[in-house]
């Protein structure tokens, strides 16, 4: 099995540039500080409120077309205005995928009251994992559908928006028969469809970090409006 490497990690090429907003709002109604933007195309200059300008080019995931635990297509249409967790695992994973959905399960807990945020699960093994074995997967969870989906696809599809559309992998792949994608990382969307984070889903620190950072993204959008 192959052990999956987080491309953030390897940001060293022009294209995906990290760039770090580390400053602090003097107000106390505003965020003490804003989380990064993954994969920043173009940066020009960032104003004294800690916004870019608005020739800031920033990576956007792309649209898709995956078929949920329901049995129903979704799209990036199903996530607008939402901020939404994102992951890659196999119902018959008996490694990091239990753990991985466990934690799942702690933000799916804290935010089941809020519609806002959702959580999107994508198997790397379509050939054996049906609708059904999403559903009962989905049941052991105690996902709730319109909240946590579960999706499966054309392998091809879902290999491809891993590595170029939330950046969860470094190795080169073509989705083929002999390609596997293994990796334990979560990644933050915000409501642009911009990656605002990364975290080891396998770490129970890191996700009660990504469960603070929601809530920090939540409150830049309230200070934004």
């Amino acid at each position: 099995m192959k052990s999956s490497k987080l491309l953030p990690v390897l940001l060293v090429s022009a294209a995906l540039a990290i760039v770090i907003i580390g400053y602090i709002k003097t107000s106390k109604n505003k965020p003490l500080r804003l989380l990064p933007f993954y994969g920043v195309q173009k940066v020009d200059t960032i104003l004294k409120s800690g916004r870019y300008t608005n020739d800031t080019v920033f990576h956007v995931v792309k649209d898709f077309s995956f078929i949920n635990q329901e049995g129903k297509t979704i799209s990036q249409k199903d996530f607008d205005g939402c901020i939404y967790v994102t992951d890659f695992f196999f119902t018959t994973c008996q490694s990091i995928c239990p753990i991985m959905s466990t934690q799942m399960e702690k933000i799916a807990a804290a935010y089941k009251d809020n519609p806002s945020v959702k959580i999107l699960s994508h198997t790397v093994d379509p050939e054996s994992d049906s609708v059904a074995a999403l559903a009962e997967y989905a049941r052991l969870h105690h996902a709730n559908a319109t909240q946590w989906m579960f999706v499966t696809g054309n392998k091809k599809d879902l290999y491809d928006i891993a590595r170029t559309g939330y950046y969860l992998n470094a190795e080169q792949g073509d989705g083929g028969p002999d390609d596997f994608i293994h990796t334990q990382n979560f990644a933050l969307i915000d409501k642009e469809k911009h990656i605002r984070g990364y975290y080891d889903g396998t770490n129970e620190q890191e996700v009660d970090q990504l469960i603070k950072d929601i809530a920090l993204l939540l409150q830049e959008y309230d200070v934004a409006n």
